[in-house]
């Protein structure tokens, strides 16, 4: 009997074309709710989702087929893990694929910060000519701290010493990691050195319960005055009421954030704010992650079916 696999959610058409011709039956429904999904699930032998479907425990136990999860994608928050496992359901996601997109936005955004960029544009854009209102400063000879030194925090941490930059990292398993801190040129501090010594901090860290609201008051009261945080890693591991204080009362320079505890956010007063520059969650969204996030998942979903 063939495989069925349902794809939840929009994902490149390279991955769905890799599956079909692998044999497998592959339905489209990219705009499934909770509810019809877990009254569906019990059909399939695996799911594709990103991060809008919630893979609950509710839907784990209505798959009476179901072998295997992929997320199209790094994070896996919105998949019950510990009911998954419970289960006997793989969970597998792609988090190699987007590492150069979020790696670049990265850059993308301290250079925004640093030469105002958002600020010129909109300005212009009103008709105005404030040349001289708009001096900014250089990346070279900053100081950057990757707070996360796995693909994404080791592919800026190339990226930055490539601009001139000096690198700095902490990670909670860093002794793991130090040849590829040799290799990109970094060096290993603790976290408080970290903070105390960087211009820009830049977050690269899973969202789990320890990492829960790990940046809050103590930590910006431990960073450079007018000193730069940028978070395209996950909503929820910066502290959102801690950051607003620290940007309106002039401890940090400014933020750059892709990701929000709730998205999109109901509240728009951090985003608001005029040093603040903010993306709605797109550092995965180029051509080539979105690719490699779907044949990534496919590679992964039909070596797992053909040995079931």
């Amino acid at each position: 009997m063939v495989a069925r696999i349902l794809v939840c959610d929009p994902v490149h058409e390279e991955g769905v074309k890799m599956l079909r011709e692998s044999g497998y039956e592959v339905d489209l429904e990219t705009s499934i709710t909770g509810e019809a999904l877990v009254g569906k699930v019990g059909d399939y032998a695996a799911i594709v989702v990103r991060s809008r479907t919630k893979v609950t425990r509710e839907v784990l136990q209505g798959g009476e087929k179901l072998k295997v999860v992929a997320r199209a994608g790094v994070g896996l928050d919105n998949v019950d893990l510990e009911a998954a496992k419970e289960l006997g359901v793989q969970v597998v996601n792609s988090p190699e694929a987007p590492t150069n997109a979020v790696a670049e936005l990265v850059l993308g955004m301290m250079l925004s910060l640093a030469r105002r960029i958002p600020e010129a544009d909109a300005s212009m854009k009103r008709g105005e000519w404030i040349k001289r209102q708009l001096t900014g400063f250089e990346l070279s000879g900053k100081i950057l701290g990757v707070l996360g030194f796995g693909r994404i925090g080791y592919t800026l941490a190339k990226k930055a010493k490539a601009l001139g930059m000096k690198v700095v990292t902490f990670d909670v398993v860093i002794d793991k990691l130090m040849k590829f801190v040799e290799e990109a040129g970094a060096k290993a501090v603790s976290l408080e050195e970290l903070l105390a010594s960087s211009d820009f901090v830049s977050i690269h860290v899973p969202l789990l319960p320890q990492t829960r609201n790990m940046i809050g008051r103590e930590q910006f009261g431990l960073m450079k005055e007018g000193a730069y945080i940028i978070n395209a890693a996950r909503g929820g591991i910066v502290d959102e009421d801690a950051i607003r204080e620290a940007l309106v009362g002039g401890r940090l320079g400014g933020a750059a954030l892709d990701v929000y505890e709730e998205e999109p956010p109901g509240d728009t007063s951090l985003v608001g704010l005029e040093n603040v520059v903010c993306t709605p969650h797109i550092g995965a969204a180029t051509v080539e992650a979105q690719r490699a996030n779907s044949t990534v998942v496919a590679e992964k979903l039909i070596k797992i079916l053909s040995e079931a």
